[in-house]
């Protein structure tokens, strides 16, 4: 078992675009190509999805001097510590690792798309299969950290193949360090600078150093989980599972679920965030 929480550490400031960690992260999770059409820019894929785990995003931005600058992102799941995913998850099959990232048990996975709406930073999707007899089912998928390389000793494949090393992997307290001294290394350059790692989440498992604010870059200046999320899993479900049973517990927990976490026809404005992304 792992006895230190990992991070995954972004520094966009020394991205220079080349999307390898995109064709690494295809490669290794053997996902399917999705050709996208044109979009009036060089980013390739608009958003991440349920077979894109990570997308580089550009961003043309005009900065407090009045130049133009393109920034880049290399875009994932954020493998939240107080994960939005986890908690709406009627079945469990959205849980921790002993890496402290967060992962999808696909054998529990029911299709409900719950994880999808509460993400506040929409980077949990659906991928749709097909049985043996063409029926057609739904799966949440996202990126992993490269769990299967990490139980082996090894680090996330984007991170390896990063030849400027904008992405590093390491124990959550070197990565803390090293993002503290990026930045103020950076500040003269990019007075906007700051390192991103949400406290309404709990901190993430891939913290950022960024050069402009985060609205910049399509994500949400203070993304939480949403209340009814934390007391349901907090603390209601836990209480009814003493009071009536596992099993009850489990045909009211999937009734409330679907009350409380079921955003289809009613927005996604709770106080869970969200993303431009």
């Amino acid at each position: 078992m792992a006895t230190a929480e990992y991070v995954k550490f972004v520094d966009v400031t020394k991205c220079d675009g080349c999307r390898a960690c995109m064709v690494a992260c295809k490669n290794w999770n053997d996902l399917p190509a999705e050709p996208e059409a044109f979009q009036g820019s060089v980013q390739s894929h608009a958003n991440v999805t349920a077979n894109t785990w990570n997308v580089l995003s550009f961003i043309e931005h005009e900065n407090g001097k009045g130049n133009l600058e393109y920034l880049f992102r290399h875009s994932s799941c954020f493998h939240c510590t107080e994960a939005a995913c986890v908690k709406v998850c009627p079945e469990d099959a959205m849980h921790y690792t002993e890496f402290g990232t967060v992962d999808v048990n696909t054998d529990k996975c029911v299709g409900c798309g719950y994880c999808v709406q509460n993400c506040p930073f929409d980077v949990v999707q659906l991928a749709t299969y097909k049985d043996k007899n063409g029926k057609e089912y739904k799966k949440a998928q996202k990126c992993t950290m490269c769990v299967d390389r990490l139980e082996e000793g090894m680090q996330p494949a984007c991170v390896t193949t990063c030849h400027t090393d904008a992405m590093e992997f390491g124990t959550k307290e070197d990565m803390l360090n090293k993002a503290k001294k990026r930045l103020a290394e950076i500040k003269d350059r990019f007075p906007n600078a700051m390192i991103y790692n949400p406290e309404g989440v709990g901190g993430t498992h891939t913290i950022y150093v960024l050069a402009e604010k985060p609205s910049v870059y399509g994500l949400p200046e203070k993304p939480k989980v949403p209340t009814s999320a934390v007391v349901w899993k907090d603390y209601a479900q836990p209480i009814g599972k003493m009071m009536l049973g596992a099993t009850s517990m489990a045909l009211v927990g999937a009734f409330v679920s679907n009350k409380l976490f079921n955003k289809e026809g009613k927005g996604h404005e709770e106080d869970g965030g969200g993303s431009n992304e």
